[in-house]
């Protein structure tokens, strides 16, 4: 399927407010509500929209800490942890990456001390690098049709 600007223009709206009216999305790309609904239709068939969720402040919640941990597995460490990281509850991200880390997460946590325990789980599967988030500079930023080069 080709992503037309319509089709921009309304993945842009859906970005900002998912539970967003098709009558109002319509409105504002001069679409009947039914042809929004199709379009959107089409796009989450396709998979290009993958789905819908709440954005939970974790702070609200019981969180204080936020952190970003980057971990370098040991040797024959890294598919047990890869399994491994799916159980725990404090991680919100993960990735597997290139470069000297394997993994790099994003986990809440209740308090320091959580922090520790949570690290201490994770240093039997290789060496961990952690970094507190001090505050969000860019979050869930839309994705935009790219610019020619």
């Amino acid at each position: 399927m080709k992503i037309d600007e319509l089709n921009w223009q309304i993945l842009g709206l859906l970005q900002q407010n998912a539970r967003e009216s098709f009558a109002h999305i319509g409105r504002k790309v001069g679409l009947t509500p039914p042809a929004v609904a199709e379009r959107v239709k089409k796009m989450e068939d396709l998979g290009i929209i993958e789905g819908y969720r709440a954005n939970i402040s974790y702070g609200k919640v019981g969180y204080q800490l936020k952190a970003i941990i980057m971990l370098r597995a040991f040797m024959g460490k890294l598919k047990p942890f890869l399994d491994k990281v799916k159980t725990f509850q404090e991680v919100v991200n993960c990735y597997r990456i290139t470069g000297n880390e394997n993994i790099i997460m994003e986990v809440v946590l209740r308090d320091q001390a959580h922090l520790e325990k949570f690290i201490d789980e994770l240093i039997v599967y290789g060496e961990c690098r952690t970094h507190i988030v001090l505050s969000n500079v860019v979050a869930q930023s839309a994705i935009k049709k790219s610019r020619p080069i």
